[in-house]
């Protein structure tokens, strides 16, 4: 006997029993065996979609049956409600399809109802279930819209049109900041290591409403020049600076200028970092995330009892931020380090315009500089520079180039102390926040055609960093705890759900 969707079995199906008899017929009849097991699988996962679908309904008919009805339900406006609808009933969609829910709710004339059984269940006010908010927000944070949406089709059946994708991302993240807040009355961390923080920026292509004043201004003025108009180029002006910061625990790495030249070999491995934590921000300025920054290193170091250490690229507003920041916080002890690649960039644009042709000279020039300023000889190579510049009568374009990279050595001589730094074990190049800036931005932000709103990108960032920093299971318990209170608790008095009268 064949068993399909026209059968006289599927008459009988009311729950996830007799649709489990069912399919155990179908996959046992003569014609389902001998089936390739491809079809077998595609059969399986369809239907058993619709069975769990009905075990879901069936623990939700029970919830029904089983509530009790209240005399008196008083709300937290501090009004009686004791009007009943026994019948009130209201869909939700699910990972598994859409299920149906009757509960009791409970109002009088001109206020608003409140439905106990949606407080108990935790139900979101929209449609969509919690475990598919979760879903659409993992796919989200990791594909385009279009994609993260074909995904969830597939797997679910489910259409989540792209307007209400972006609003559940921003719905589902818009406990990050307090969830991060929450953890600073947690236990320090336990170890000696050091504590090292970064910070970077990175622009995003955003529509012209979700650009800063300033860029905006700029964006239409240059929309309205004919220059413009004629340009193959890509337009200026149309990214929002986003700031990227990472925090990290790794042991002390003592090491020489000849093993980072590789003069000698290294004598120790590289030790893995730890805890760390990355995050961006397109939406908050950059002073808001260092002040962040400095939030979590107090959590984990409340006594200043361990070595911090800063790294940065030189960027002048952000070490100004930076300074004051060390001084509110009292922690003079943070030694900021700039990074050692944006120094070599610098010692390379020298060598550019002293050996314009490049070559073995030029790269014996930069390879001895290099190993100098990492013996913590900045300034002497910086006057160097100027000699070399004199005495080969350089042009006025080279000469400029010459003493913008040795005024860069003298400005941040106290930073490139790399000497002092080797020999304390601290990092001196900012390869993980470059590596951040590349996972939370370009790899999902940065996608050729794709301009963001604020709103839609600061969603995505969020979601990006839980994930990145292993945090997205702690923070989805905390936010569903935080969507129980805002959608339900708060609209009872004294947070109870059963208060009667």
């Amino acid at each position: 006997m064949a068993y399909n969707l026209a059968s006289g079995d599927l008459e009988n199906i009311v729950g996830p029993s007799e649709k489990l008899e069912y399919m155990l017929k179908v996959v046992k009849s003569p014609e389902m065996l001998k089936k390739p097991h491809g079809d077998l699988e595609e059969w399986v996962r369809a239907e058993g979609k619709e069975l769990l679908r009905l075990v879901v309904q069936t623990n939700l008919d029970l919830r029904t049956e089983e509530e009790e009805q209240l005399s008196v339900l008083i709300g937290a406006d501090g009004l009686a409600r004791n009007h009943h609808r026994n019948n009130s009933r209201r869909g939700v969609e699910t990972l598994f399809g859409k299920v149906d829910i009757k509960r009791i709710g409970y109002n009088q004339r001109n206020i608003s109802s409140l439905f106990p059984l949606d407080a108990e269940l935790n139900l979101p006010p929209d449609i969509y279930s919690h475990g598919l908010r979760r879903l659409t927000a993992q796919e989200i944070a990791t594909n385009s819209y279009e994609e993260a949406m074909a995904s969830i089709e597939r797997s679910t059946g489910c259409k989540i049109p792209k307007l209400q994708a972006e609003e559940l991302a921003a719905k589902v993240s818009q406990d990050f900041e307090t969830f991060y807040e929450s953890r600073q009355a947690k236990i320090a961390e336990d170890t000696k290591d050091l504590l090292v923080m970064s910070l970077d920026g990175k622009g995003i292509v955003m529509r012209p409403e979700a650009l800063r004043e300033a860029t905006k201004k700029a964006a239409e003025k240059e929309k309205n020049t004919t220059k413009m108009r004629l340009s193959s180029t890509a337009r200026p002006n149309r990214k929002r600076m986003a700031t990227v910061a990472t925090i990290y625990t790794v042991a002390e790495h003592k090491r020489s200028a000849e093993e980072i030249m590789k003069k000698v070999d290294a004598t120790t491995a590289r030790p893995r970092i730890g805890n760390k934590r990355v995050w961006a921000s397109v939406e908050r300025d950059h002073v808001t995330v260092v002040e962040e920054l400095f939030k979590e290193a107090v959590r984990r170091d409340p006594e200043r009892s361990r070595q911090w250490a800063m790294l940065v690229d030189g960027h002048e507003q952000q070490l100004k931020n930076i300074l004051k920041h060390i001084k509110k916080y009292a922690a003079q002890h943070t030694i900021i380090v700039l990074d050692f690649v944006h120094v070599l960039e610098y010692v390379w644009q020298a060598a550019r315009a002293l050996y314009p042709e490049g070559g073995e000279l030029a790269e014996k020039w930069v390879s001895e500089r290099v190993l100098r300023i990492l013996q913590g000889k900045a300034s002497s190579v910086a006057a160097g520079m100027h000699r070399s510049a004199n005495m080969r009568k350089l042009s006025a374009t080279a000469r400029e180039a010459v003493n913008t990279a040795a005024g860069y050595l003298l400005k941040y001589k106290h930073y490139i102390r790399y000497d002092k730094f080797l020999a304390m074990g601290l990092p001196i190049a900012t390869g993980v926040i470059e590596g951040a800036c590349r996972h939370l931005i370009k790899d999902r932000l940065d996608i050729t055609g794709a301009r963001w709103g604020l709103a839609g990108a600061e969603a995505v960032l969020k979601l990006r960093s839980l994930h990145v920093s292993h945090d997205f299971e702690e923070y989805w318990q905390f936010h569903q705890a935080q969507e129980l209170q805002r959608n339900h608790l708060a609209h009872y008095a004294n947070n109870s759900l059963r208060l009667v009268d």
